[in-house]
């Protein structure tokens, strides 16, 4: 059993055999119309999640996890001998680190919170996927909760992640535009190109989807001059776009994807359907 624990939310979106091979324990956020939110990783068909929300003129709800869940998924790594570093979706836009935090409060007045530490990873999705996967490739090399927190803050300041939109109206409607308030008004036809840095970061516009995709590949190219060459792809309802994307990157960077995945209900609940995302941090972190 490794000393250390990795731990994160449901927001990373990886890959299940990803999240298995390497161990990452979840503690999952909620998400749901009506009052009655359910947990995002009882949700099983996205299709017909994004179907409805197509449709659906009210938005559905979002929360955190409670103390207890996070209580429940941590306890029995303290009680098997583990230290735990515990991962989560930006503080910008979530409560769910705070929430974290306040549970670990619990553990120190019990006498064992110091094993655990708590990380904002200042993104999500693809981004958080790969801070995860970079803090486990630490634990496989014998790491110990220290060194496995300075891999992370390595892979963070690496980290470059882009995401272009169909439209700012899901974000403008959840309250997470954040930055990209400045954009709102006259603008909502735009390709909006983001990124999360903290919160929902504005980087540019552009007029129409095919413009979008080729700066979505020029950052690729990007990535890869700048040395960060372990890269993902992540999109919402949007395969063959995605597939196109995945195409050229392999071009780009002459080596297969960390993982591609699909964005699920957190936070395509404020991006809509139509994401198309891309990031990477330099391989050798992973």
């Amino acid at each position: 059993m490794p000393a250390v624990a990795i731990v994160s939310d449901t927001t990373h979106y990886l890959p299940s055999a990803l999240v298995a091979e390497n161990d990452i324990h979840l503690v999952s956020l909620y998400v749901g119309w009506g009052g009655s939110p359910e947990r995002e990783l009882a949700i099983s068909s996205l299709d017909e999640f994004y179907e409805r929300l197509r449709a659906d003129p009210q938005l559905p709800t979002t929360s955190q996890p409670s103390i207890g869940d996070f209580l429940a998924v941590w306890e029995p790594l303290l009680d098997a001998g583990q230290e735990i570093v515990s991962i989560h979706l930006a503080g910008g836009i979530s409560g769910t680190c705070e929430a974290a935090r306040q549970a670990r409060q619990l553990l120190v007045e019990r006498g064992v919170g110091e094993r655990v530490t708590v990380l904002d990873a200042e993104t999500g999705c693809g981004g958080m996927g790969l801070l995860l996967l970079a803090a486990c490739a630490a634990v496989h090399e014998g790491a110990d909760r220290e060194e496995v927190i300075a891999r992370v803050h390595d892979a963070r300041g690496a980290l470059r992640i882009w995401f272009c939109l169909d439209t700012l109206e899901f974000l403008r409607r959840g309250g997470r535009i954040g930055k990209a308030q400045a954009w709102l008004g006259g603008t909502l036809k735009i390709k909006p190109i983001l990124s999360l840095e903290y919160e929902i970061t504005p980087v540019e516009r552009v007029r129409t989807a095919g413009r979008a995709f080729e700066r979505m590949v020029q950052y690729a190219q990007e990535l890869k001059a700048s040395g960060a060459d372990g890269w993902v792809v992540q999109h919402i309802q949007a395969p063959e776009q995605s597939q196109r994307l995945i195409e050229r990157c392999r071009e780009i960077f002459d080596c297969e994807p960390i993982f591609t995945s699909e964005v699920g209900p957190v936070i395509g609940t404020y991006t809509g359907p139509g994401l198309l995302g891309v990031g990477a941090i330099p391989r050798s972190l992973l």
